[in-house]
């Protein structure tokens, strides 16, 4: 290669904050073969060239069972946090390889239908002995030890830890990056499968981490009342005037508002900090859109409905592999292509949590209606 080229793509380094977390501080698990590409570059390539990635297409993000093709999914809702994300990474002289890969990865782990299908997956888990299920921790374990066939992709420490720690239901006026090394990363994501008080308070190592969680909150806070609106359960005229002063009167004034704030209060700092106008604001449109949006999405029977599908679709893969059945579909779709210390070192319980987590919204409907079928002959 053109020692130019090399050039121009490994001086990325020399152009950022001080505060930024440098291509060369990348960690590894494996050693890297070199290429032209700087570390969260190559990050950003194995993210997106994932099967996971793909699924995003036809994933819920607030509305499932829908019939509006201007229904945000989730594949739309991860780019709205790349492109968010890094404008403020931009701004303020972060890595903006590192934001992206992070922004890209950061919901994979998402079930089908959405945070509904991640509260009964997470009572399920339970229940079947594997502790808690959260989006946040599996798009860890996915890339970590489930995609590539069950390998596992090599991503960088600090993607990773930018993917676990993104969790943006919990808003902060500051946000700090906590230093970690492999051992604490670690450590912090086997425990969070059973200690739900170190889960709820993760914090990124890096500021990039902190970016990429502000902007998951950015991304969704003002484009599912969008999707609310379309959905005819809302308008923006609903919004307390006591938010729409500060926050503005549509999405694209939300966005900005928040950003530029954000921008303002943390240039040339080691910390991400809102203004408290903002941040109480954003606190208020939250709780707005549980009570309005969230709540409403679906209705209790429905709610219901999808708890029993997921319970049927669990126990029936679960019977299958208990009774080696080789003809399940979770044999023939799914096992047959993973490797064999996948198969030898996850349990029955964990095989069906990955399988059906890693599902999208109609795919998961086929099963469902395949196992009923059966059932009824």
């Amino acid at each position: 290669m053109n020692d130019e080229v090399y050039q121009n793509m490994q001086r990325h380094d020399t152009f950022l904050s001080k505060f930024a977390t440098l291509d060369r501080e990348a960690i590894y698990a494996n050693e890297q073969v070199d290429d032209i590409r700087t570390p969260y570059f190559k990050d950003i390539d194995r993210i997106i060239y994932s099967l996971s990635y793909i699924r995003y297409m036809n994933k819920t993000q607030v509305f499932s069972l829908k019939n509006n093709d201007h229904i945000q999914t989730r594949m739309i809702h991860v780019q709205y946090v790349s492109k968010i994300a890094r404008t403020i990474g931009r701004a303020l002289g972060l890595n903006e390889d590192l934001i992206e890969a992070a922004a890209l990865g950061h919901d994979l782990g998402h079930t089908p239908f959405g945070h509904e299908g991640e509260r009964i997956l997470n009572k399920i888990s339970q229940e079947l002995g594997e502790g808690y299920f959260m989006h946040n921790i599996n798009s860890v374990r996915l890339l970590a030890f489930v995609e590539n066939y069950g390998k596992g992709q090599d991503i960088s420490l600090q993607v990773l830890d930018a993917i676990m720690c993104h969790n943006g239901e919990m808003v902060s006026n500051e946000y700090y990056p906590k230093k970690k090394s492999q051992e604490s990363f670690w450590e912090e994501y086997n425990s969070s499968y059973h200690n739900m008080d170190i889960a709820r308070y993760l914090r990124p190592m890096t500021i990039e981490g902190c970016v990429v969680r502000l902007s998951d909150i950015i991304a969704y806070i003002g484009r599912d009342i969008e999707d609310g609106i379309r959905k005819g359960l809302i308008s923006f005229a609903d919004i307390p005037k006591d938010i729409t002063k500060v926050l503005g009167n549509n999405n694209s004034e939300i966005v900005n508002t928040i950003v530029c704030d954000i921008i303002k209060n943390s240039l040339n700092c080691p910390y991400l900090k809102l203004s408290d106008d903002v941040f109480n604001a954003i606190k208020s449109l939250k709780k707005f859109n549980s009570e309005n949006i969230y709540i409403k999405s679906l209705t209790r029977q429905e709610r219901e409905d999808l708890e029993q599908m997921f319970r049927t679709v669990v126990n029936g893969f679960l019977n299958d592999l208990k009774n080696q059945n080789e003809e399940s579909i979770i044999f023939t779709s799914y096992l047959s292509k993973m490797s064999k210390e996948y198969y030898k070192n996850n349990s029955y319980e964990r095989i069906v949590l990955d399988y059906v987590s890693g599902m999208t919204d109609d795919y998961f409907m086929e099963q469902y209606h395949k196992m009923n079928i059966k059932k009824e002959n």
